[in-house]
């Protein structure tokens, strides 16, 4: 993953977007419970399982945010988001509120 620089202001469009777009099936607080996920099989990741955190690198996390679940073998319901593609900023901040649920 590109190293991109973590501002606050980029940390605030982070939590936008999980807001907007993330949290219907990963729920608010990640732990993979949204109003969206009672129907999906298989069920949204837990970001607060350690042993996931332990299995997944942040290349893998990033790669799924921007390309979609499919992408790295998970579920197709998970949306690709293509317009983050050019911004390495946003998504490492994701990936950095992903891995705090792992705290």
């Amino acid at each position: 993953m590109e190293t991109a620089a973590i501002t606050a202001d980029v940390r605030s469009q982070a939590d936008d977007i999980f807001s907007s777009r993330c949290a219907a099936c990963h729920g608010d607080q990640g732990r993979g419970n949204g109003p969206a996920a009672a129907n999906l099989k298989p069920k949204p990741i837990d970001f607060h399982s350690r042993k996931w955190q332990k299995s997944v690198s942040d290349e893998r996390i990033a790669h799924a945010i921007i390309y979609g679940g499919k992408s790295v073998g998970l579920s197709a319901e998970m949306a690709a988001n293509p317009d983050l593609e050019d911004e390495p900023a946003v998504v490492a901040a994701l990936v950095e509120r992903i891995r705090r649920y792992g705290k």
